[in-house]
């Protein structure tokens, strides 16, 4: 009897030595997640990161915002700085503008740089903007945020423009010419310099101002609580930090339910009252949000064919960062960087996909992909997964040409209506878990739902996905990673405080260097969208989301030149 109870003691003490043991692993292992040394061959199978997550779930009473702790190597530290160098954004000399002195489009002006001069294809137009406040006096200082095409709208053509800051309230803008014709310009502010001071401000101070929920879930009993990447005050919150990523994430603790019982992850909704009164009349959708500035003399320039020379041959450019990537041409883009190849037809997609495996993962603009390969190509069946509306995992099948079509959306923070928490995966995670090879193609897309937080929220997520990129590419490098950028959209004051363009703009500007000298492609959404003679959407419509496939599809079976 007594020697049952002497094992039984040295049993409990070894299962309590054991648990210790694993508790510190798995702190360890969360604290030194972003270190060089982390490799991807460690990270293990899909099944497994589910069943450690469920175990390493904890509660926790400290307050705790992931972006401002993490632990990043001299390496990662000087490129998050360089990157936010990169982005930073011209300030007005004094701390506070009365809205008067604000910028004002309608009294702005701009000015083709010798209108009567003799232009041909491939020849460069130059515009200055001057910008004045609503006194109609001329603007001291920079930092509005500018937007410019040229089109021809008989030709359905279009470009867009780089812009320059002079940072003294004069803009330049620079237009490549690339089709001959009459070719009109124009400029649209965005927002005010004064709006996009608010804009930051926001991004820093009020990373809250979406919020999320969860629910948690036990027989009949639910509970739901706020999540976030970072969440205010001294109440017990879940950590749902993921372990082979350091992606952070949190809940508020239900009152009687454990962690490990959440069920689902949602959008909650948005902050109100963001603004001061003053500061909200920077934000109004007739006055400055999105207004066209005029021309104060001729908006349009007359362009001549390009003599002795096949103009096809300057739609490709050996420089991948040419500005523009490309044009519109009778509603057709012309890429600049990669020859385009029209698919005009279900049978030359069918073609193209025979024996692919395609991968699409990010957010509902590279879903729209999904939509439309499954319902342009018939024999591409989608399979019922039984998953939310609108939300995925989705799939599609052709089993007569061996084509598998995926999407998934990425992991928090993610603004769809309800997630089962057993599909919420970080793109990283998903990416290790792929063999990769030549039949293997992944389109990745990731930006809009980071626009609410501080950039080093973006940073770390891009981090993660490029590292799991780099290893897939190691050990399959014959596998077709394609990365579609953010797209401008439609705005008024509310979306302009969550969603601007702006944000997009230095989220996308972040992206892009970030992933430049790797071996993944781009689909320039961005351009695409600007250039398109259609009104702004979050969601483009048909034709444009036609040339994004063409684009993409023109890398998976690139033409013989």
């Amino acid at each position: 009897m007594w020697c049952n109870s002497f094992r039984l003691q040295i049993f409990c003490l070894l299962m309590a030595v054991l648990a210790i043991v694993v508790l510190v692993h798995n702190f360890f292992q969360l604290e030194h997640l972003d270190d060089d040394t982390v490799s991807g061959s460690n990270w293990i199978t899909e099944k497994n990161v589910q069943h450690s997550l469920s175990q390493t779930t904890k509660t926790t009473r400290k307050p705790y915002c992931g972006y401002k702790q993490q632990v990043l190597s001299k390496r990662e530290r000087a490129e998050q700085e360089s990157l936010l160098a990169a982005i930073q954004w011209p300030k007005p000399s004094d701390g506070k503008i009365a809205f008067m002195q604000s910028t004002d489009p309608a009294h702005s002006d701009f000015v083709i740089v010798k209108p009567r001069g003799f232009f041909k294809v491939g020849d460069q137009l130059e515009v200055l903007v001057h910008m004045k406040d609503f006194q109609g006096k001329p603007k001291q200082y920079g930092g509005d945020y500018l937007q410019a095409r040229i089109h021809s709208p008989l030709l359905k053509a279009g470009a867009t423009g780089k812009i320059v800051d002079c940072h003294d309230g004069l803009y330049k803008v620079f237009f490549t010419l690339l089709w001959p014709g009459e070719v009109k310009v124009s400029v649209s502010l965005v927002h005010p310099s004064e709006a996009i001071q608010v804009l930051l401000r926001l991004r820093e101070e009020r990373p809250d101002r979406v919020y999320f929920k969860s629910t948690f879930k036990s027989g009949r009993y639910s509970e739901t609580t706020e999540c976030n990447v970072c969440l205010p005050g001294d109440l017990p919150v879940c950590n749902f930090t993921d372990l082979y990523t350091g992606e952070p994430w949190f809940c508020y603790k239900p009152r009687k339910l454990s962690c490990a019982s959440r069920i689902s992850h949602a959008k909650g909704g948005y902050q109100k009252g963001l603004l001061t009164q003053e500061e909200s009349l920077f934000f109004q959708s007739d006055v400055n949000i999105k207004r066209p500035i005029l021309s104060s003399g001729p908006d349009s320039v007359m362009v001549k064919p390009k003599a002795f020379t096949d103009s096809s041959s300057m739609d490709r450019a050996e420089d991948p960062t040419v500005s523009p990537s490309g044009y519109y041409y009778e509603d057709q883009w012309r890429s600049r960087t990669q020859w385009i190849h029209h698919f005009n037809k279900s049978d030359d997609i069918t073609k193209c996909l025979q024996g692919k495996v395609v991968q699409l993962f990010g957010d509902s603009t590279i879903r729209q992909w999904f939509e439309y390969l499954t319902e342009f190509v018939p024999d591409l069946v989608e399979f019922n997964l039984g998953s939310p509306k609108n939300v995925g995992p989705f799939m599609a099948v052709d089993l007569k040409h061996n084509i598998l079509l995926k999407f998934r959306c990425h992991g928090p923070p993610i603004r769809f209506s309800t997630v089962f928490s057993s599909e919420l995966r970080y793109i990283a995670n998903e990416l290790n878990g792929i063999v990769g090879g030549r039949n293997t193609v992944i389109a990745i897309t990731i930006w809009s739902h980071f626009s609410t937080f501080p950039v080093e929220v973006y940073i770390r997520r891009l981090r993660n996905i490029r590292r799991s990129v780099i290893q897939l590419l190691d050990r399959s490098p014959k596998t077709l990673i394609v990365i579609r950028t953010a797209n401008v959209q439609e705005l008024g004051p509310e979306v302009s405080l969550f969603n601007s363009d702006w944000y997009s703009f230095q989220l996308d500007s972040v992206m892009r260097k970030m992933f430049s000298g790797i071996a993944v492609h781009f689909v320039d959404a961005w351009e695409m969208s600007l250039a398109h003679y259609l009104p702004h959407n979050l969601h483009p419509k048909e034709v444009i989301v036609k040339n994004q496939i063409d684009a993409f599809l023109s890398y998976v079976c690139p033409l013989q030149t």
